[in-house]
């Protein structure tokens, strides 16, 4: 595979980063995933305008480039023969003196990867999702909201703790704050239907604002639908009409059972993807496919 480290693409076996690099040593950096349709990024602008807040909150001096990016991006994908495919741009604090700075880093190390899209599987969109509840509670967030950083111990422990359920299988796991609200998935964020209103956990949870969650939130705002953000219960999902989670790279997924720590299911809207969630997630791909125009 070829990689872009710094701006330039090499071979994946010759991309190094200095053992000195604050990203490796005290997780400093930032990072985006995202997918391309037709050789072109969805959302791109918003996703770098995530990033590069995320890098000034951790006094990491870069500003990313749109354009330079667009076309690092087509050499990276003409190299590695895809067309449509998994990225991710992380952003580095790069090398530094050993110890904790109080100033800010100056020379970031920029590395871009891209991988094949996971096989696409209609029916996951047609039978829809399972929602694992965690034990393990949601961490705060290191500053004053969460980063998509490199800090993703939380996630990983997570990840783990599924391996212990053997009903939930390929279910998303499901975060709780610590004091019990609703918070987000492992790599996902949360809406809900109920009683006709649309609901989705505030930010005060401690999740990460993700880019997708942002566009169904403007979209449904764009059609006067109002967006409740709130701290919820894993009761209240119980109760809900319809449930669907976001993220870049599975867009809107419907949710048809929700698993509780004991393995006892509960079936949401029937077992059946709801109308919302197969409107927009029809929006979402329309939206998407206007990049090859």
């Amino acid at each position: 595979m070829k990689i872009g480290v710094n701006g330039h693409i090499v071979d994946d076996k010759e991309a190094v980063v200095s053992v000195y690099d604050h990203g490796f040593m005290y997780g400093m950096g930032v990072f985006e995933t995202f997918r391309t349709y037709g050789g072109r990024p969805f959302l791109f602008t918003e996703h770098l305008r995530r990033l590069a807040e995320g890098c000034r909150q951790l006094g990491i001096e870069y500003e990313p480039d749109e354009t330079s990016l667009r076309t690092l991006l087509d050499e990276l994908l003409s190299a590695n023969g895809l067309r449509d495919a998994y990225v991710r741009l992380t952003v580095t604090a790069g090398s530094a003196a050993l110890g904790l700075p109080a100033g800010a880093y100056m020379h970031p190390t920029t590395v871009m990867y891209v991988k094949e899209l996971p096989k696409f599987d209609a029916s996951l969109y047609e039978r829809g999702k399972s929602l694992q509840l965690l034990k393990l509670r949601r961490s705060s967030p290191e500053g004053p909201f969460r980063l998509k950083s490199l800090h993703y111990m939380n996630n990983i422990l997570a990840k783990r703790e599924m391996s212990r359920y053997p009903w939930a299988h390929e279910a998303e796991g499901l975060f709780l704050d610590a004091r019990g609200f609703v918070a987000e998935g492992i790599v996902s964020n949360l809406f809900f239907i109920s009683g006709g209103e649309i609901c989705t956990p505030s930010p005060e949870t401690g999740l990460l604002e993700g880019i997708t969650r942002n566009w169904v939130i403007g979209a449904l705002r764009a059609k006067d639908r109002n967006v409740r953000e709130g701290l919820y219960t894993w009761d209240d999902l119980l109760k809900a009409d319809e449930i669907f989670i976001t993220n870049s790279i599975q867009e809107i997924v419907p949710v048809r059972l929700l698993f509780d720590e004991r393995g006892q299911s509960h079936a949401v809207g029937g077992g059946a993807p709801g109308e919302w969630t197969k409107r927009l997630l029809a929006e979402y791909r329309e939206a998407a496919a206007k990049l090859n125009f």
